[in-house]
């Protein structure tokens, strides 16, 4: 798929797109799909050399200001680079459980300390007896996500 054929798929209506064959369907979304994964892939390859051009500078800021994440910021000619190396931190959640036990043991309240969640697996949920179910219920709210479409040929169908 070329860009000028790109820039007349994106400027032509759903409406009139929806309204081609399936196998044209088809043929579009699998050159889109083609060209994403091609995207992707570039984009990677270029973000491996940007890694490569500034972790080092960008560890030696972090390490001057005395830390080893967040963002550090800084000039390379007329371009401002702009390094993120983001902090995740997992939280054992049996050992939290333990913890807000010996606090509610204790009696204090654990969720002055804690951000609490509960959530209920929907298999389980299905699998209860009516009762235990009716009494969730009031608790439950189901929403629809956004719809999705597979496009699949049926063996030689489309030459």
């Amino acid at each position: 798929m070329s860009t000028a054929t790109l820039h007349q798929l994106l400027a032509t209506p759903a409406a009139e797109l929806a309204e081609k064959s399936s196998e044209a369907l088809f043929r579009i979304k699998s050159d889109a799909a083609d060209l994403l994964a091609a995207a992707k892939t570039v984009v990677e390859h270029i973000d491996r050399a940007v890694d490569l051009k500034y972790a080092h500078r960008a560890h030696q800021l972090r390490r001057a200001s005395s830390k080893d994440t967040g963002v550090v910021h800084f000039d390379d000619g007329a371009v401002r680079i702009t390094a993120d190396l983001p902090r995740k931190v997992e939280w054992d959640q049996p050992k939290l459980a333990e913890i807000a036990r010996r606090i509610a043991a204790s009696g204090d309240n654990p969720s002055e300390f804690l951000e609490i969640s509960y959530r209920v697996s929907e298999t389980k949920f299905n699998a209860w007896p009516e009762s235990l179910r009716s009494a969730f219920a009031p608790a439950r709210t189901a929403k629809t996500c956004k719809p999705s479409f597979r496009l699949a040929l049926l063996e030689g169908e489309i030459e």
